[in-house]
């Protein structure tokens, strides 16, 4: 199997912190940030025991093409791409919360419904839906964005009273999320497959609203191939997916939800490879091109190395 890059320790010039995420490890410096998209895997709020191979660079490579896209909406944080892993952009103020936006009744939402509830994050639902059902329109559901632990949904009024962030500044958020997800819509029928949720995170720079972290990747959004949507919806069928719902899937399957006292189950090399191998279709088929494979060994030499190149 290839190297995976787990995790990084470098030592940056200028730099003031350092933060470890679930995924991402973030060299700060004085007016910019390094982050390196690392192989990790998290589901359900809790990082995996094995890295997955390619997996950073394609989430990597994936945010960075939508970030060039999506800039005539919203200014982003990104300068350059230095290396397959790694971005380096502004150092922006983010706000504690996600903007998820749901087209379709599916994941954490169905699940919620399922279990009695009509209303998320102050947004009602109607009755009668089925798992995967497509919304009457997109409903914004956000989320306070934990350091640790699991996010929890929060409603549009209690981000201005808690002031997460001003009613303006909410509005704008509002705006920017509708915005972002109707361009991927677009791309993502453009490429048959069907935008089914997706999360932005957003922060401040020099003043300004910046879209910040990662855009349509697998790891943010789920994606529904749209032939045979519809049929599989009439027959009660699973859906047919390309995103990281079906790593949560097997999870459950083998008896993990995150909840206190569950063990994670073993990560064979199969199905380290099987995860991998599905990360790298999604990028074929949402970028339209091949995913090109970039040497793996000595790969915390090759990343150190590019950044050091840039700074």
């Amino acid at each position: 199997m290839s190297q995976t890059l787990s995790e990084t320790n470098f030592q940056l010039p200028g730099q003031t912190r350092f933060y470890r995420g679930k995924v991402r490890d973030v060299y700060y410096l004085e007016q910019q940030i390094v982050m390196v998209t690392t192989d990790r895997i998290s589901a359900f709020d809790v990082i995996l025991p094995q890295p997955i191979p390619y997996k950073g660079q394609v989430l990597n490579q994936v945010a960075f093409d939508f970030l060039v896209t999506t800039s005539d909406i919203v200014p982003n944080w990104v300068i350059s791409m230095p290396d397959p892993n790694v971005m380096i952009g502004f150092n922006c103020e983010p706000f504690p919360i996600e903007m998820v936006i749901r087209g379709y009744l599916a994941g954490h939402a169905w699940r919620e419904y399922r279990d009695g509830k009509r209303s998320i994050c102050g947004v009602p639902l109607p009755e009668g839906l089925r798992e995967n059902d497509r919304l009457p329109e997109p409903v914004i559901t956000p989320a306070t964005k934990s350091q640790q632990g699991h996010d929890e949904d929060i409603s549009r009024e209690e981000i201005i009273r808690q002031g997460l962030a001003s009613e303006e500044e909410y509005r704008q958020l509002e705006s920017y999320t509708r915005q972002l997800y109707e361009q991927g819509s677009r791309h993502a029928k453009d490429r048959g497959l069907i935008l089914v949720d997706t999360k932005y995170e957003f922060g401040k720079f020099d003043e300004q609203i910046h879209l910040i972290d990662e855009v349509h990747t697998p790891d943010s959004s789920r994606y529904f191939y749209a032939e045979g949507y519809e049929e599989r919806q009439e027959k009660g069928e699973t859906q047919k997916q390309l995103s990281k719902e079906f790593v949560r899937q097997w999870l459950i399957s083998e008896g993990f939800q995150g909840q206190e006292g569950q063990q994670i189950p073993e990560m064979t090399e199969e199905v380290v490879e099987r995860i991998s191998a599905r990360y790298i279709e999604l990028y074929e088929k949402l970028i339209n091109r091949s995913f090109i494979r970039d040497k793996t060994d000595n790969i915390l030499q090759r990343v150190e190395r590019n950044i050091m190149s840039t700074l």
